[in-house]
């Protein structure tokens, strides 16, 4: 009798914990909502709520009779892994979710953009140790329930854990992602000490590892959040480097020592912090200026930045400039990309001016940021879509702030902790010496084959179309084909496809439209490098397979690319699985 109602309390608990569970899971889509709604009493309401669920199965867990049964055998875990997940949502909503909606409730995220006024950051400063705090004990709780061994568990517990994780996870990213910024973005935004960046504009039209070729420099200058745009320059303008700055040896092997000699090459490696430090030594030899770190964009983040905005008009001298050669003294988010990657060069032949025309926009558009001209949400939202396409990079001199940065995309790494597994990469660099990449289309599938001897195999399919009209060579600028300086034929377009695979893999061959071609392979940061140069007349289209084996990683895979005028998603296809015998 005794037993029977010890079973049936155990029944009784284990009904509450779900309810409350299940309460709890359900208020979170609402929570979101309303937070990104900034209706802070609502989420703070809803916050509570949700507390008082999790707070109510914790304790119904830690109940002495089901703390009794978590120790029996053969059902004994699956009591105990109960008791484990309601600890881990309360404390992911006490310790993780509670602090972070303090954070944001008090601190004035407008002030993460910088603007001419500048802002107080010492909020920021002050946030950082509450934060850092709650993500320790959410990775802590995420740890705990990711050693729980689900085998051993009924169906009905195996899946709210599996559940469970997977939210745990997604907390436990965002709380660090959070601390990481509040614990360095006051530093970089010049609240100690006034920080100067060099800011590089990538040129897609010109294929570079990371983006484009860096075209307009210019100085930008944070002091306690305060926005301000010092000298300007162009990549052209520095010169060669004499001596040339060092480089690894394995990077200048793939590259050359042009990585070295010259700014308009220092992103020809896919590595930005490679090409940032870089940059950063030939802009103070050059200038005697020094810079605490380099920040790249593209002209694509500056339409992004533009839907923010608004309109940007061009003023001053440079009205008369753009208005003379028949370019539009209005940008706009649907205009700045084709008039910077493709008429400028048009309709202005003489390449300091069109350096001054590039200047002149970057001056506005970081008048528009500097004078508060757009709202934060949206402003926020296109930086960070330029970031997750690898648009924005920053590289900082602070060891410690680069220990940060480097966890993420932003820093555009190409080994660490940034890298998943089972990641690809292919980049393009421009052989063509000239602007025809703003015609080339380009498509990135990676193919899964069967397995060989226990180890992944993976082919990497780029498929390359140059879409510039068929007499390219007469009715394109000479500028913008080239006019067969570097021995390639008006129109057409040059371009060296470089494919890294996972760390320790291998890349065994290559072949272009199936037949097998030469390629030169190399290691960089313990991953196989493959690399074959490509020709493309106008209409013609060819497709290159990079096949890579012994991989070691069986995670999903993924691939990164360099970004260019297309939209990532149009570039990248989803991953394709090849058929396998079952024997296999």
């Amino acid at each position: 009798m005794i037993l029977g109602a010890g079973v049936a309390w155990l029944g009784v608990r284990a009904a509450a914990i779900k309810a409350e569970l299940d309460a709890a899971s359900s208020l979170i889509p609402q929570l979101k909502r309303q937070v990104l709604a900034s209706e802070h009493e609502s989420a703070a309401t809803t916050l509570s709520n949700l507390r008082t669920h999790t707070s109510n199965a914790r304790r119904a867990a830690e109940d002495p009779l089901w703390t009794l049964a978590s120790s029996a055998p053969w059902l004994g875990p699956n009591f105990g892994a109960v008791a484990e997940v309601s600890r881990s949502a309360d404390d992911l909503a006490n310790l993780g979710l509670a602090p972070l909606m303090d954070v944001y409730e008090t601190v004035n995220w407008d002030a993460l953009l910088p603007s001419s006024s500048g802002a107080s950051l010492v909020q920021f400063k002050a946030a950082a140790p509450s934060l850092v705090s709650s993500a320790h004990t959410v990775r802590a709780s995420a740890e705990r329930l990711e050693g729980i061994n689900a085998s051993q568990l009924l169906p009905q517990v195996a899946e709210p854990l599996n559940t469970a994780r997977d939210e745990l996870k997604q907390a436990n990213e965002l709380l660090g992602t959070v601390a990481d910024a509040v614990s360095i973005a006051p530093g970089m935004l010049g609240a100690d000490n006034t920080k100067n960046y060099l800011l590089m504009i990538q040129n897609n039209a010109e294929a570079r590892a990371s983006g484009g070729i860096p075209g307009a420099l210019a100085v930008i200058t944070l002091s306690n959040g305060k926005l301000s745009l010092g000298s300007q320059s162009s990549a052209g303008s520095v010169g060669t480097v004499t001596p040339p700055i060092s480089v690894d040896p394995q990077q200048q092997q793939i590259y050359t020592g042009r990585l070295g000699k010259y700014m308009q090459d220092v992103n020809l490696t896919p590595d930005f912090p490679t090409a940032a430090a870089t940059a950063k030594t030939m802009w103070e030899r050059k200038t005697a200026q020094q810079v605490d770190g380099v920040v790249s964009i593209d002209p694509v983040v500056l339409s992004y930045i533009l839907q923010a905005t608004g309109p940007i008009q061009i003023d001053g001298p440079d009205v008369s400039l753009a208005a003379n050669a028949g370019l539009p003294t209005r940008l706009t988010a649907t205009n700045v990309v084709p008039t910077l990657l493709s008429d400028v060069y048009a309709k202005i032949p003489e390449p300091k001016l069109q350096d001054a025309y590039f200047a002149g926009v970057a001056k506005e558009v970081f008048s528009a940021l500097s004078t508060g001209k757009g709202e934060t949400k949206g402003l926020l939202a296109g930086i960070f879509r330029g970031a997750e396409e690898r648009r924005v990079l920053v590289w900082s001199a602070d060891s410690r702030e680069q220990s940060v940065l480097t966890k993420y995309d932003l820093s555009g790494s190409i080994s660490g902790v940034s890298v998943s597994p089972a990641q690809f990469g292919v980049y393009f660099n421009d052989g063509t010496g000239a602007k025809m990449d703003y015609y080339v289309k380009r498509t990135v599938k990676l193919i899964k084959e069967c397995p060989a001897n226990g180890y992944e195999q993976t082919t990497v399919r780029v498929s390359s179309t140059n879409a510039a009209p068929a007499d390219a060579a007469t009715s394109l600028p000479a500028y913008v084909t080239g006019a067969g300086a570097f021995g390639i034929t008006p129109g057409t377009v040059q371009t060296n496809i470089i494919a890294y695979g996972p760390a320790q893999a291998n890349v065994e061959s290559a072949t272009v439209d199936g037949q097998k071609t030469p390629f030169a392979p190399y290691i960089h940061a313990n991953r196989p490098v493959g690399v074959v140069a490509q020709q493309l007349a106008p209409g013609e289209s060819k497709t290159v397979d990079f096949t890579f084996g012994k991989i070691v990683q069986h995670t999903e895979p993924n691939v990164v690319v360099t970004p260019t005028v297309q939209q990532v998603k149009d570039v990248i296809l989803p991953t394709e699985n090849a058929p396998c015998d079952q024997g296999q």
